[in-house]
Order: structure tokens, then sequence, then C-alpha cells
């Protein structure tokens, strides 16, 4: 089956459920046609998320499996992590609701390293309960990484805006010594790649925030723009990537500017989530780029303040599953494209003789 017309398997992590996650992901499969467009298979628990439907008073019926392989088109799939009752007290963080999100990924990305799910949603997590419980990642990102073996990059996307983060979930303080001008080069180069290969974008544009205010003002303020990131850009360009900067973040965000580039590179979190977050408002999705497997998950937290009141917006989640759903196709036709390539015809070099035609005395 040709990637245009396979329908994908979306695997969907829950989050904490104390949290808006079972709320937005069932607000999202709610559309009685949506399984036309891709199979869902949510790794949770059919009591919880039965209950939270009850409560949004949402109309769904689920097709409760024992693995992912068990899916079926068509249907809402739920992977049973558990039969036994579960305690829901929205709003604040549990050791349940906490155990819960991390067996949830844990097992959405055993079934996406087999090949059971083509693609990953990741619902919102508690970072710093789910490092109490043992788990050794502050995010996502850092998980895949040491899952794949492969470092990711963090890549806000929209149609119009894509944002990629040098430096992830680490102290302000310990931004400057964790940039080099080699990870800015890899970071570039993988940003590249993504834009061609997972957004159909040729020969992409890519800008590159400094990382001092007025972008370091030719080294008064700051050395790093002029002894890591001009450098890094100025091989990077030699070799016919087109990277431009270091722009200074605080005049970038203007319209006329950052619409002039496919993607930007800022050199820590804030300096281009608190940006990208403003102009994308619920559109946006957390993407993780350079990895072998798609991961997409909303751009917002787990927003207890409003769990369980029916005012979460599912927009940001929808966006995330349509995301991974384009990616993987764009993904799957760039590899087929590339895979396809015409060879050169192997030629008998020593009577000319073209071994494709065939032998006049055959037949």
């Amino acid at each position: 089956m040709s990637p245009k017309n396979h329908k994908v398997r979306v695997g969907i992590s829950i989050g904490d459920f104390n949290g808006i996650g079972p709320e937005i992901i069932m607000k999202s499969l709610s559309d009685k046609t949506i399984t036309d467009f891709f199979t869902p298979v949510i790794f949770g628990s059919g009591k919880l998320f039965t209950f939270q439907k009850n409560i949004f008073k949402l109309n769904l019926n689920f097709n409760y499996i024992n693995e992912a392989s068990q899916a079926q088109a068509g249907k809402l799939n739920m992977v049973n992590l558990t039969k036994d009752n579960v305690n829901v007290e929205l709003g604040v963080p549990t050791e349940e609701s906490t155990k819960m999100a991390i067996d949830s990924l844990e097992q959405a990305t055993e079934a996406l390293m087999k090949g059971e799910i083509d693609v990953l949603v990741t619902a919102p997590i508690n970072k710093d309960e789910m490092v109490k419980m043992g788990f050794k990642h502050a995010g996502h990102t850092g998980y895949f990484e040491e899952k794949f073996s492969k470092k990711g990059l963090m890549f806000l996307v929209t149609e119009d805006l894509k944002v990629a983060v040098s430096t992830h979930h680490i102290p302000i303080v310990s931004v400057a010594e964790n940039i080099s001008k080699e990870k800015i080069k890899k970071q570039i180069r993988a940003l590249n790649q993504t834009l061609i290969e997972d957004f159909c974008i040729q020969k992409p544009k890519i800008a590159v925030l400094g990382l001092n205010p007025h972008a370091g003002d030719g080294g008064l303020i700051g050395k790093e723009e002029v002894e890591i990131i001009e450098p890094a850009i100025k091989e990077l360009s030699d070799n016919g990537i087109l990277a431009f900067g270091p722009y200074p973040a605080d005049s970038f965000f203007q319209p006329n500017k950052y619409k002039s580039f496919d993607a930007v590179l800022a050199m820590y979190h804030d300096q281009g989530l608190a940006p990208f977050k403003t102009l994308a408002y619920e559109e946006g999705v957390n993407y993780t780029a350079g990895l072998p497997f798609i991961r997409t998950s909303p751009d917002h937290g787990v927003a207890y303040d409003i769990a369980g009141k029916n005012i979460a917006d599912e927009q940001s989640f929808t966006e995330a599953i349509f995301t991974a759903i384009k990616i993987f196709k764009n993904r799957s036709e760039y590899n087929d494209l590339m895979s396809n390539r015409m060879q050169p015809r192997k030629m008998v070099v020593d009577n000319g003789v073209d071994e494709d035609l065939p032998d006049e005395n055959e037949g």
C-alpha cells in the first residue's frame, strides 16, 4: 500500500490523567468520522476513560485490546494497561496518575519501536513527579534520545512558524556552557534534513538566533556569537546549507522577519518557546525532530487548574495528531523516492555488450 493510502496507526500516551490529558484525547477523537483518517491506539485504562467520558458527556466507544498489534481499523482502540479501578483526583498529581503516565509512555514507545504503531502522540506529563518516581529524564525528548540512541531536537511547529531550541530543559545559568560550534552545526544539519524529509521543503532557509542581548553587539556583550555561533553558520553556509544569523532575539519575531525563513534555531528553551507560544497560541505542535521514529505532542502542559472543568481546548492535541500523520507520509514518500532512484546500468566493459539486452540466440 502506498504511503498516501496507508491508514496511519496513531499511538497515544495519556500523560497525567489528573490533568487534561484524557479530556483533550477524547475530544480530539469525538468526531464519528475520525477513524476514516487514521487508526487510534490509546495506551490507557478502560475504567479511567469510561469515568472521564461521563464527566465530559462524550459519546465514545472503545475497542479494548491487550496489545497494539490487535488494533482494528475503524475503531477507537484502547490498550488496557490495567483492569483495576482507578482513583481519579482531578487537578492534583498522585502516585497512581504518575505511575500510569510512565507505564503509558513506556508501552507506547515499545509498540512504536516494534512497528505496531506508526507514530506516537504524547499527552502532557508532570516531569517533576515522574522524576520522583524514578523516571530518569526531565521531559520526553531525553527519554526518546535514550530509547532510540540518537540525539533529538525539540522543534515547535505550525504551518507558518517553526522553532527549534539548541538547549532544552536546563537552568539558564548552564545555557552558555551547553552550546558549542560542533553542537550547533549538528543541530542545524538535523533541522535542515527534517525540513527536507518531513516538511517537503527543498532548500530550507534557517535563521539562527544569538545567545546574548543584541546578538552580542560584536563581542561587547558576550563572545558566544563571535566565537561559536557565527563560525558554525559560516562553515555550514560554505557547504550549501542556507543558514543565516545570528539575529538578535528581541526583535526577530516580527512577522516580516520570521516569515522570511522556513525555521528558526533558538539558543535556549524560553528564547524560542515564549514567542512561539504567543504567536501560535493553540495551534502549536511539539515535534521531536532528528529521530528514527515520529513523536509529536501539544505545546502545553497538564493544566491542573482547569482539569475536570470541561473547558480544555483540544486544538493543539488534534494538530499534533494530524502533524504526526503528515510527517509520516512525507517521510515515507521521501524514503521511497530516495530508494527508487534510477541506478546506472551495469555494462560489460570487455566486449561492450549491454548485459540488459536479450541474447539474439535466445528463444
